[in-house]
């Protein structure tokens, strides 16, 4: 009588990544010959991919990221006598690493997962907002930091914190199709991305193809004709400017040195989803250092009623001015304007240069109205705020 061969048990996985894992089981058999059958989850036992092994352990490789797969083991006593096959065991590989180098494509950046349109964030992201943002032509936009894995950000004040060498920040440029149903779809335009190498800031952009399938990698930047209808209802036609490489260097450089625009604490330190982003941050331990967010002073939203006209004035110049007027910024040498929110009013330069101030904004003329680059037309709302604010003093 041949004796039963057993069913291979305590099935279980180790060193599970984004593309490989290791199975292993327990055999009361000691056969030494053992079949493994794995695929896409749910997928009918006879159609997967078989492989052998001689021990009660292999190593599987090349599997998609963020995916999840069953298997199934088998034991061989003899040549003549198998077990049956093991009951159902599940895994899901990890999400890819972001990419901290430039790749030819968006999608090789692995900043996100699933289709490349629906800008799901890969898990080793995180994706944050601002009190007051940038003003680029109504465009909405989606930030995102990738931290190497086990580094965290420095808290060292209410401006920037210190970054680890190969973070990367995203910022990525998109259109609803109609503002009133954001499940009618969007139009997404560009990603413009910082990596830290070596202590020092690298700048490229990724412009989006009409399928909205792929981002390649740009430095010529570009116009795109963007037609959508506002939360009014109204149908509005924008000829958005994708930048250059040179116009990124123009914003994102002080005193010859590049850094990131936005992500000051100052500019994060308010509620996200129930809890304030800084704290979001220290539970995850992405920041350290910081022991109160309490402690770190907050840039006003410019749009808040609540606020006063100073406060929303001051905050709108510093987002959207502040970057280049400003001690080391690129129209230092050319302007007295010192536009940071913390700098001192009589320290500004405002008073003397309302009129000037005022009139540059107040229409749009590409090189001579401001801001220089990044718009396309005059932000009503902002220039509102602006011509009351300097009909104030």
């Amino acid at each position: 009588m041949i004796q039963l061969c057993a069913i291979p048990a305590n099935l279980s996985e180790t060193n599970i990544n984004h593309n490989s894992v290791t199975l292993s089981w327990d055999d009361t058999n000691n056969s030494g010959n053992y079949e493994i059958q794995f695929g896409i989850s749910n997928f009918i036992l006879g159609s997967g991919t078989i492989l052998n092994s001689d021990k009660k352990s292999i190593t599987i490789s090349n599997l998609e990221p963020n995916t999840s797969y069953d298997y199934y083991v088998l034991s061989h006593c003899d040549v003549n006598n198998s077990s049956m096959v093991s009951s159902v065991k599940t895994f899901t590989t990890a999400t890819p690493p972001v990419s901290t180098e430039f790749r030819a494509t968006l999608s090789e950046m692995n900043l996100y997962i699933g289709q490349l349109k629906n800008l799901e964030p890969n898990d080793k992201t995180f994706e944050y907002e601002l009190t007051s943002s940038l003003f680029t032509d109504y465009a909405y936009k989606q930030r995102l930091i990738a931290l190497p894995p086990g580094t965290s950000m420095t808290f060292t004040g209410n401006g920037l914190p210190d970054f680890p060498d190969d973070t990367v920040i995203s910022k990525t440029f998109y259109y609803n199709t109609d503002d009133r149903n954001e499940s009618a779809g969007k139009t997404i335009i560009e990603t413009r991305l910082l990596i830290l190498k070596n202590g020092i800031w690298e700048m490229a952009n990724y412009k989006w193809n009409s399928e909205q399938t792929e981002a390649t990698l740009d430095y010529e930047g570009g116009n795109i004709a963007i037609n959508y209808i506002n939360i009014d209802g109204d149908s509005k036609n924008v000829n958005y400017k994708i930048p250059t490489n040179q116009d990124c260097f123009t914003c994102h450089t002080n005193a010859d040195v590049v850094y990131p625009i936005g992500p000051k604490l100052r500019s994060m330190n308010f509620i996200v989803n129930s809890v304030n982003q800084l704290q979001q941050l220290t539970n995850r331990d992405l920041l350290t250092g910081l022991n109160d967010p309490a402690t770190v002073a907050v840039l006003p939203n410019w749009q808040d009623q609540s606020n006063t006209l100073n406060q929303r004035a001051r905050a709108y110049f510093d987002i959207n001015c502040a970057h280049c007027h400003s001690s080391g910024g690129s129209c230092d040498e050319r302007s007295a304007l010192e536009l940071k929110y913390e700098t001192e009013f009589e320290n500004t330069g405002i008073a003397i240069s309302k009129g000037a101030i005022k009139g540059y904004t107040s229409f749009y003329n590409p090189g001579v109205s401001m801001p220089l680059i990044g718009t396309s037309m005059v932000h009503q709302e902002g220039y509102a705020l602006i011509e009351a604010y300097v009909n104030s003093l």
